[in-house]
């Protein structure tokens, strides 16, 4: 089955910097789109990031100016550059991925996959 690969999480002190990572486990699906979630304990998910198959990008305001999202194409991976780290910003982060998957013939169909998720921690 189709998964999505995430990494690049961790412990790093406020005012740090991490890189998210995630990679798409089979080479059948093609990423289109593309955003990055977050979930606190005892918080809603909430949606920090999104890239569009056109290469659009949209930012939660807790977090513009500081994360950024990108995608590889060639590697079939989509990243979430985060900088100026706060405490606030602790969460295990998800990604999600809308894309199609490639048959003998061309798209055979969609699927919306979910990362494992990563935790991300910082310490003030």
């Amino acid at each position: 089955q189709v998964q999505l690969v995430e990494s690049g999480g961790g412990l790093v002190q406020a005012g740090g910097s991490l890189r998210l990572s995630c990679a798409a486990s089979e080479s059948v699906f093609s990423i289109n789109a593309m955003g990055w979630y977050r979930q606190a304990p005892g918080k809603q998910r909430e949606l920090v990031a999104h890239i569009t198959s056109g290469g659009s990008t949209k930012y939660a305001d807790s977090v513009k100016g500081r994360f950024t999202i990108s995608r590889d194409s060639a590697k079939n991976t989509g990243y979430l550059q985060m900088n100026s780290l706060k405490p606030e910003d602790t969460a295990v982060y998800y990604c999600n991925a809308e894309g199609r998957v490639i048959g003998n013939i061309g798209t055979v169909g969609y699927l919306e996959v979910w990362g494992q998720g990563t935790l991300v921690t910082v310490s003030s």
